[in-house]
């Protein structure tokens, strides 16, 4: 087996349990789509399109809607008109849904001071860079024409 597919290997099976240890932490019918929508619009920009926001999933369309109505249902997110464009509508992050976030987040401090006991702050930081650098790789080659 390769090294290149061992590694994506193992993202895959820490994206795997980093997920299901997140869903645990989540409040009932909630799932870690709809949290990571809301670490999207926190983390990269508010006030995206749907369809941007499915794209940034790479998810069809229908399943981000679907996402997006339990989360505006919730009170989490609102989705406006777009002012520049009257056929599409922009999704905004409302503060019931940053506090959400803060919320579920607080919920897995003791997991995380548990892989903070196994892992100390410098072999995070020795980490990081380089995935980060793979993360933005990746992002970038999706849109590049295969």
């Amino acid at each position: 087996m390769s090294d290149y597919f061992r590694l994506f290997n193992e993202i895959g099976i820490i994206g795997q349990l980093s997920r299901a240890l997140l869903e645990a932490r989540l409040p009932p019918g909630f799932v870690a789509a709809q949290f990571s929508v809301l670490n999207h619009l926190v983390r990269v920009r508010d006030g995206s399109t749907p369809l941007d926001i499915a794209q940034a999933f790479q998810v069809p369309k229908n399943s981000m809607t679907h996402s997006l109505h339990v989360l505006e249902r919730e009170g989490l997110i609102e989705i406006r008109k777009n002012p520049q464009d009257g056929r599409s509508k922009l999704v905004y992050i409302t503060d019931k849904g940053r506090m959400f976030r803060e919320d579920v987040i607080g919920a897995l401090a003791p997991d995380i001071a548990r892989i903070a006991a196994a892992f100390p702050p410098d072999f995070v930081a020795r980490l990081l860079p380089d995935l980060e650098t793979l993360r933005r790789f990746l992002d970038a080659d999706r849109d590049v024409p295969k």
